[in-house]
């Protein structure tokens, strides 16, 4: 299984671009240029520390107005919260899939947010089989992804990259963009709002997941617990790597990204969510390694979240290819058929 996510893994080896590494303080709310400051490691603890100390707001997004969101039957466009020094990404973009008589006094939906660098079709076959339940869905594009990526890139590079602080940033952007998400389907009057997310959507889901008591139910498809270790030690992000090693170590990158960590909220958060949830894992996954996943559930369990576990025997690349991802799916459908039964 090893050798076969080592093989899918290099299939588009050669358009990932080994970047230079940034601070990117710029990016953040505290301001600041990442080549001017003598202590940029320590400008980023402190942001943690805010970060922590008041992660509501944080991840909070001011509301929009219901004519701010523009729908065309079919594609769903608004503002985002957060504005980048990308146009192109400052517009979210989502497809809707409405299930019949999902709308309305028990209408239920779900929010997909995709893996890195998804193309427009993924998760689409998932998007209608949650249809055929009853379920509506609205797939989110996740920032610089589909219609939002800048024209002089090939991938999503600027959602993960090293870059620290444009990583911060656009991983908060894609919290926002799905809690404005949510927003949206309240106002067309559904009454059930549930999230799934794949890989870094797994990641960006959990933290509105835990930041926001309306999302009923939540399915997290590959989870880990720390941003910074897997970007460290994951085979996908090798690339990502190469740079941060020029500057950072293993425990300085765990540091400089903890506020994107989903087990950096657990002592705060977590015995506050009572609230179901599915989290899928792995056993072989190259990228989101099992003991960092151990981690996350550990953290869930000991804060009593009421949790429910599935380990595929798959790796990272090899959940989204046959028999495994039918098997993926079935776990995600049948999750939310018993919790909105």
């Amino acid at each position: 299984m090893h050798r076969l996510e080592h093989k899918l893994h290099a299939r588009d080896f050669d358009q990932r671009l080994v970047r230079p590494f940034e601070w990117g303080l710029e990016f953040l709310e505290t301001g600041g240029n990442g080549h001017s400051s003598s202590q940029p490691l320590e400008r980023l603890r402190q942001h943690n520390a805010q970060v922590l100390s008041d992660s509501a707001s944080f991840f909070s997004p001011p509301p929009l107005a219901a004519n701010d969101f523009a729908f065309d039957g079919f594609r769903l466009r608004f503002p985002s919260s957060i504005t980048t020094p990308y146009a192109t990404n400052n517009t979210v973009h989502a497809r809707f899939f409405p299930a019949a008589q999902s709308i309305g006094r028990q209408g239920r939906a779900v929010i997909v947010t995709p893996q890195w660098n998804a193309d427009e079709q993924s998760h689409v076959a998932l998007c209608r089989a949650l249809n055929r339940l009853g379920i509506s869905a609205l797939r989110l594009s996740l920032p610089f992804h589909d219609w939002r990526r800048p024209p002089e890139l090939q991938r999503a590079d600027y959602l993960i990259s090293a870059n620290i602080g444009r990583t911060i940033q656009a991983v908060r952007q894609a919290v926002h963009d799905i809690r404005r998400a949510a927003d949206w389907l309240f106002l067309q009057g559904c009454q059930h709002v549930g999230v799934l997310g794949t890989s870094i959507g797994s990641c960006v889901s959990w933290l509105a997941f835990i930041h926001d008591e309306r999302l009923e139910a939540g399915v997290f498809n590959l989870v880990s617990s720390y941003f910074g270790d897997v970007v460290w030690r994951g085979v996908t992000t090798g690339h990502i790597r190469q740079s941060l090693e020029q500057e950072l170590s293993l425990e300085t990158t765990h540091e400089a990204w903890l506020s994107l960590s989903p087990s950096f909220y657990a002592d705060k958060q977590f015995a506050q969510v009572r609230r179901r949830a599915l989290l899928v894992s792995a056993r072989y996954d190259l990228t989101m390694v099992p003991d960092l996943t151990d981690i996350f559930i550990r953290d869930c369990r000991r804060h009593g979240i009421p949790i429910e576990t599935v380990f595929l025997p798959c790796g990272h690349y090899t959940i989204g290819r046959t028999p495994f991802k039918y098997l993926d799916a079935f776990h995600i459908i049948n999750f939310f058929r018993r919790v909105w039964k």
